[in-house]
């Protein structure tokens, strides 16, 4: 997955738990304008603001080398 992906899977997640993107900030301690910037698919993001609201979101990344191991 690219970076850019993520925006809408993020989007779709949080509208598939019926949730606004006020709300979604307010879970992850974080700010409407991050949560826009996420779902619109910006690359330059605060991991640890971007781990939070997977989390709250039920997602999670997991990273592996280029070799497919873990």
């Amino acid at each position: 997955m690219q970076l850019h992906e993520l925006g809408p899977m993020v989007r779709e997640r949080r509208r598939s738990l019926n949730i606004t993107q006020e709300t979604l900030a307010d879970l992850a301690g974080c700010s409407k304008p991050f949560v826009i910037a996420v779902e619109s698919g910006k690359t330059s993001l605060r991991l640890d603001k971007l781990w939070t609201l997977l989390k709250v979101l039920g997602l999670e990344v997991n990273v592996t080398d280029r070799n497919g191991a873990a």
